[in-house]
């Protein structure tokens, strides 16, 4: 997995952007966060996993999220 196929969820003037990082263009802008979101999955799983950083209003980093197949830094812990 590269960082290529990370993509970040910024706030834009128009909604929500989802942008590779370092880019000057976003490849997508929606009304909601949460439809930002989904587009940035549907990028990331199809260009085999990787990371969605989710950003607040402000622009600073709310949350990532690992999409499949992609390596999480911190996978969850079971309790079982």
């Amino acid at each position: 997995m590269t960082k290529e196929n990370n993509r970040h969820i910024v706030p834009h003037p128009d909604g929500w952007a989802v942008k590779k990082p370092h880019a000057d263009r976003a490849s997508g802008v929606f009304p909601t966060q949460k439809d930002a979101l989904d587009r940035a999955r549907q990028i990331i799983e199809r260009k085999g996993g990787g990371e969605a950083v989710i950003h607040r209003p402000d622009g600073r980093i709310r949350d990532s999220d690992t999409v499949a197949p992609g390596n999480d830094p911190f996978p969850p812990r079971d309790k079982n």
